[in-house]
């Protein structure tokens, strides 16, 4: 367990108490990244020059690139780094639509132009296969439970002759509900479809096998475990088709432009090396304070619901609705009171529109505008748990007592 305290994950102290409970939105940087990081501040060679200079920076990059595959089970040169899981995401979605409109020859029929994907993805997904649906693909969006688990009969109903490629997130980013992948996978497989997951929110927190899952694409970012913001990856089934979003010099096998960014790879490899070490320890560590912290909100508060399941859950992940109090309300007082959460998904944190992945499972638009996600991480103690439990429920009380919505 790393040697950090929830005041270093929080930052910089304002006032009182800080207790970061915002884990799904950002890490903070393990102290051996920052050593890693400040390390390699002197390697300041360019990746792709054939000096010495050029050729030890480009040996700190495949470096990396080992430990990223190691921490996916996957095998050499199947990864390539890009700015972070947007843009993975991003790169195939317009890889699809390049081959949807390939010529004779290209490794999918022709005619093949509809898109499987969840109700609850993270927006860069969402959005991707809503603008592939304005150039005249066919998408269907599953649909999912009360828990947020996508409907294979709903899956095997979509899937035909005519799917291009099926994309769905391994681990939901705000509820945490963990998704049969493997079961996906070889149904998409089987109906001669590309396989893509979102897998940032799952990676460091559960086992994440690209060979077991079956997967041809998969997305990381390093930011989410305690990594460098601004980089990530996508791995890439040897043989699967991909084309550059990013198009210029050669730099990844020419699949995506751009003078290396040394400094964020090298950070990114160092903690995807330590997130393998600590895996089964993060489990163990971080999933009974979840527990925890659900039951104690459980029992001092009537009338809230927790919404995901009980089971199949990132270890880390609780969300909560707080009938008869507003989530920004909820946000705002227990910033004061020195607690760091979420109403959701930092990508949407500044919409005004209740979360499409409570609606999805069920939860009206009253009760998604007063629901919470509460991420814990390394940095989190059994007393941050307690702190949480001993300060809101006198929040969701004072804001009840002023509402005039009964619950």
């Amino acid at each position: 367990m790393p040697e950090q305290t929830t005041q270093a994950a929080a930052g910089p102290k304002v006032g009182g108490r800080r207790v970061y409970a915002d884990y799904n939105a950002t890490t903070p940087l393990r102290p051996e990244v920052k050593a890693a990081i400040a390390e390699d501040l002197d390697i300041f060679g360019n990746a792709s020059s054939m000096h010495t200079s050029g050729r030890l920076a480009r040996a700190r990059v495949e470096e990396a690139r080992r430990q990223v595959e190691g921490l996916l089970g996957a095998e050499k040169q199947t990864v390539f780094f890009t700015s972070g899981g947007s843009e993975s995401n991003n790169t195939v979605f317009q890889t699809m639509r390049r081959l949807a409109s390939a010529p004779d020859g290209s490794p999918v029929k022709i005619g093949r132009r509809e898109i499987i994907t969840s109700a609850i993805e993270h927006p860069c997904v969402f959005n991707s296969a809503k603008y592939l649906q304005s150039l005249g693909f066919t998408v269907t969006f599953l649909p999912v439970d009360e828990y947020g688990k996508v409907n294979i009969n709903a899956l095997k109903t979509a899937l035909s002759e005519k799917t291009l490629f099926v994309s769905i997130m391994t681990a939901n980013n705000e509820i945490g509900t963990i998704q049969d992948i493997r079961e996906i996978a070889a149904l998409a497989k089987a109906a001669g479809a590309w396989m893509h997951t979102d897998a940032v929110q799952a990676i460091g927190k559960i086992p994440v096998n690209v060979d077991e899952l079956g997967v041809d694409y998969l997305t990381v970012s390093a930011h989410k475990i305690y990594g460098p913001k601004g980089i990530g990856a996508l791995y890439v089934r040897k043989g699967s088709p991909i084309f550059p979003l990013i198009k210029g010099g050669h730099q990844e096998e020419g699949l995506r432009a751009g003078t290396y960014n040394n400094i964020g790879i090298l950070g990114f490899g160092r903690a995807a090396a330590i997130a393998a070490d600590e895996l089964s320890h993060y489990q163990k560590e971080i999933a009974p304070l979840r527990d925890r912290l659900r039951e104690g909100l459980a029992a001092a508060i009537p009338g809230i619901k927790i919404n995901g399941r009980p089971e199949d859950v990132l270890p880390n992940t609780l969300n909560v609705s707080f009938p008869g109090a507003e989530g920004e309300a909820i946000l705002l007082s227990m910033d004061i009171a020195g607690i760091e959460a979420s109403t959701g998904s930092a990508c949407a944190s500044g919409s005004l529109e209740p979360s499409h992945v409570l609606m999805a499972i069920g939860v009206g638009p009253e009760l998604a505008h007063g629901s919470i996600r509460f991420s814990l991480g390394w940095g989190t103690g059994e007393q941050d748990i307690d702190y949480i439990i001993e300060q809101v429920p006198p929040i969701i009380a004072r804001l009840r007592a002023m509402s005039s919505i009964k619950y």
